[in-house]
């Protein structure tokens, strides 16, 4: 055994010791001229010594674990399978997504509606995700302040309904427009930019987006949000208990049935769930044309791409003012779900989670980017005791995909072509 691989594992054990102190509340306190320990107890401390343990061991024999845990991809009988013909998976996925949309369209009037809510939520991550991928995934750009476009169409929305009294419906278009007006002038300056750089710029702007939001308070509001947003309507029918504004009529008046809180709650979803099947199909068809074919290109190889006559800044600003694009619809169902916004529910870490979203579903795979949406949101709901190690675990299962399935939950499938030998 290397003496270099007892010292990288004591080094990674005196690391995971020092890192336990702010995650589990250790603190050292002066009590005269004496230092106190205070903030834990002894079960807490034998968890951090055998998570320290746990590392130094892991470390110490990592080669051999890691060569062990490869074996098990040989126990899958599906190992060695020739992959299906395109043909039959493009009409299998069409069946399966269709199939999955029937049932997603009936499914909320069976169900409560706190799953109504929850499934609501899930689909704006869907959209904020597949926005996201179309920057991340297939253009290759480093995006950390994707948030920020979440949050104009949330703030378009609540302003022109506070100050002009514009309606849910207007409000939706004019929301993704202006999102993708600002990603487009986010595109301007960081053309030249790549990797690091590119997402030290939008880390920036994201939060310049967030503290002008919660400084600006004569027309923000400020930290204390705007609230009263109005709920969309159908047709002129509210569903609320009482019509809020002249001219409306409520929906449970309308068609003589008893008034519920849940009619409104499954409209949104509706809403929601038509607006993230218009997004994956316009996303969809976009990288079947020659501008998906142009995002692809740059990610691969920007200078390869250039060399080939495609304009980096075309590539670049339709990638960004697509993705903003979306996020504004997102932030436009947000603001109305919730009733209330403030610049707390835009911060960085909603940035950091759409694009993990990303990241875990497959970069490029759209039936992917949807899979790590569903579960990046409902698997905290359905473990609640746990939620004090939500971003532990988050972290975890992070680095336990880039070892074993880095390309993703499901990654992107390109089509070949396979040429006739002559004979």
């Amino acid at each position: 055994m290397a003496t270099s691989n007892v010292r990288h594992a004591l080094f990674c054990a005196i690391v995971t010791i020092v890192i336990s102190y702010p995650i589990l509340g250790l603190n050292l306190e002066a009590e005269g001229i004496n230092i106190v320990l205070t903030g834990t107890d002894a079960t807490t401390v034998v968890a951090i010594a055998c998570a320290a343990l746990m590392v130094f061991l892991f470390q110490l024999f990592r080669d051999s674990v890691m060569g062990k845990l490869g074996a098990v991809s040989d126990l899958n009988p599906l190992t060695g399978r020739k992959p299906m013909e395109q043909n039959k998976r493009a009409k299998l996925e069409s069946w399966v997504l269709t199939g999955l949309v029937v049932v997603a369209l009936f499914w909320p009037f069976f169900s409560s509606r706190g799953a109504v809510d929850l499934a609501t939520l899930v689909l704006i991550y869907v959209i904020l995700a597949l926005g996201l991928n179309v920057v991340v995934g297939l253009a290759g750009l480093l995006d950390l302040g994707y948030v920020a476009f979440y949050a104009v169409g949330a703030y378009t929305f609540a302003l022109l309904s506070q100050y002009y009294g514009i309606s849910f419906w207007m409000a939706l278009p004019l929301g993704a427009l202006l999102a993708g007006l600002f990603g487009l002038l986010l595109g301007f300056p960081v053309l030249r930019l790549r990797g690091d750089y590119l997402a030290i710029v939008t880390l920036g702007f994201g939060e310049i987006i967030r503290i002008l939001l919660n400084n600006w308070t004569n027309v923000t509001g400020g930290p204390n949000g705007i609230g009263g947003i109005p709920d969309p309507t159908l047709f002129g029918m509210e569903f609320g208990r009482r019509v809020k504004e002249e001219g409306n009529t409520s929906f449970h008046e309308t068609f003589g049935i008893a008034y519920s809180g849940e009619h409104k709650v499954i409209f949104l979803y509706l809403i929601a769930l038509v607006l993230a099947i218009i997004t994956a199909l316009i996303i969809r068809r976009l990288m079947k044309m020659p501008v998906g074919r142009a995002w692809e290109a740059l990610r691969e190889d920007e200078i390869a791409a250039r060399s080939l006559g495609l304009s980096r800044t075309a590539v670049k600003l339709s990638a960004f003012t697509i993705g903003a694009f979306f996020a504004g619809f997102a932030g436009t169902i947000f603001a109305s779900k919730q009733g209330f916004i403030s610049p707390e529910s835009f911060v960085f870490l909603e940035s950091a989670i759409i694009l993990a979203i990303v990241v875990l579903g497959g970069m490029g795979s759209q039936i992917g980017v949807i899979l790590a949406a569903i579960a990046v949101t409902i698997l905290p709901e359905l473990a609640r005791e746990f939620s004090e190690y939500r971003m532990l675990i988050f972290g975890a299962a992070m680095v336990l995909m880039m070892i074993w399935r880095p390309q993703g939950l499901v990654p992107m499938r390109r089509l070949h072509i396979t040429l006739k030998t002559q004979e």
